[in-house]
């Protein structure tokens, strides 16, 4: 069986850790891309507005930065391993509440919100961090490669499977079944997690000291600040398009559908933009993916159709990547030259994640005010076109980081997480 696994793979030696992270990886990008997309459209269809998907995603966003905050301190603390174990018990909580719900599940919308954010940041801060440790220079490449498969994978075929399913089956019991699955999937990476090799960890926790190196180093501030305008856009586009997709067609598969043009452009486009876009066009090219992301919402404000929005789909398929690969490759550049970067490369994660989520967070906020006092689908185009611009500006952060790199090695380091935040975008 080695001997054959090596034909596939080529000459990597692979440890039983690095298969069953990216086993457990895996099962949380088919169990995520499955179900993640459906449950704003299975909380809209019980409560049919839009205050409970963004008080909903608004929990989600609060609470993944205090968790992110907390896990980083356990993971120096504690253990890696049991942070990982937290973060999928969580999610797999988080499906499990759903289904006992059912029908109700609007109604607690704020505690959904919370269980997935918690989720969200013990699992992310561990599976970074176990990235970093568990994979090798000489293993590295083939984590990204087949990691970064997985997340395809699951982009592609899990919105259009769940869709199919939906669609074919009566009131929710298409919803209770992919949940299910989901809850499964997350159950048997519990299981796998228990197999992990325990890593003890050692060191201070220096969160407020990373927070505070925005002071001194203008290129982290840059990249913060970048995070911050990132998660403007995210936070409402998040939930919205995905809604408007399901009023327009009125099903399931449609939403689908357009999950599957959007992952299939993006899985295309990755590999070119990785192979084309040389470091010294970075920052013109994260000037095109911006601007190419911005003026695509006039599309989908002006012309409401299925085929507008599949038009779309492509368009933001091609973009992302255009803007995402030099941006996270030059922000964790940036990260791989700071002040201690070896040491506190956690906390630096943590930080970043938090200026992220501060942007999701406004974003929701801004979203629940402007819908609260004016027409709710008066408001939410010109909501778009000013939430919409937050790609967009990233280069006008980036354009001023400069650096010579001290440790290519460190820089290196950081490319899992580069991988994987680059693939899983969910934001639309």
């Amino acid at each position: 069986m080695k001997k054959g696994l090596k034909s596939v793979i080529g000459e990597v030696d692979i440890n039983r850790d690095l298969v069953l992270l990216l086993t457990i990886g895996g099962l949380y990008s088919i169990s995520i891309f499955l179900s993640n997309t459906f449950v704003n459209i299975f909380l809209w269809k019980q409560a049919g507005d839009y205050a409970t998907i963004a008080f909903y995603n608004l929990a989600v966003y609060i609470l993944q930065p205090f968790t992110f905050i907390l896990a980083g301190k356990w993971a120096k603390k504690v253990d890696r391993v049991i942070v990982l174990r937290l973060g999928v018990s969580f999610l797999s909580l988080f499906f499990m509440t759903v289904l006992i719900l059912g029908e109700n599940a609007a109604k607690y919308n704020i505690l959904l919100g919370a269980i997935l954010g918690v989720g969200y940041g013990f699992y992310w801060l561990a599976f970074n961090v176990l990235t970093f440790e568990i994979t090798e220079p000489e293993t590295r490449d083939f984590f990204n490669g087949f990691f970064g498969l997985l997340q395809s994978f699951g982009g592609m075929i899990g919105p259009i499977t769940a869709g199919f399913i939906i669609s074919k089956m009566e009131a929710y019991t298409g919803y209770t079944t992919i949940f299910s699955i989901s809850l499964t999937l997350f159950v048997v990476a519990v299981v796998c997690s228990l197999f992990l090799n325990r890593r003890s960890a050692e060191g201070d926790f220096r969160f407020v000291r990373i927070f505070q190196e925005r002071k001194n180093s203008k290129n982290w501030r840059r990249v913060l600040q970048a995070n911050y305008s990132q998660g403007i856009r995210e936070g409402t586009f998040l939930f919205v398009i995905s809604i408007w997709v399901f009023l327009i067609t009125e099903s399931e598969l449609s939403l689908g559908t357009f999950n599957l043009v959007f992952s299939a452009f993006s899985f295309v486009c990755y590999y070119l933009a990785t192979r084309f876009i040389k470091p010294v066009n970075r920052k013109k090219a994260i000037f095109i993916g911006g601007s190419i992301l911005y003026f695509s919402i006039y599309l989908i404000i002006f012309f409401k159709s299925f085929t507008i929005l599949l038009i779309y789909a492509a368009i933001i398929g091609i973009a992302y990547p255009i803007i995402y690969v030099p941006y996270f490759s030059l922000a964790y550049d940036v990260i791989g030259t700071s002040w201690k970067a070896k040491e506190m490369r956690i906390e630096y994660i943590v930080v970043k994640e938090l200026f992220l989520n501060g942007g999701r967070v406004s974003s929701i906020l801004l979203f629940i005010i402007v819908t609260t006092l004016f027409d709710t689908e008066k408001s939410i185009p010109y909501l778009l076109a000013i939430v919409g611009i937050g790609h967009f500006l990233i280069y006008f952060f980036m354009r001023d980081v400069e650096f010579v790199p001290h440790d290519k090695k460190e820089t290196k380091k950081s490319e899992p997480i580069i991988t994987k935040e680059v693939i899983e975008e969910e934001n639309r």
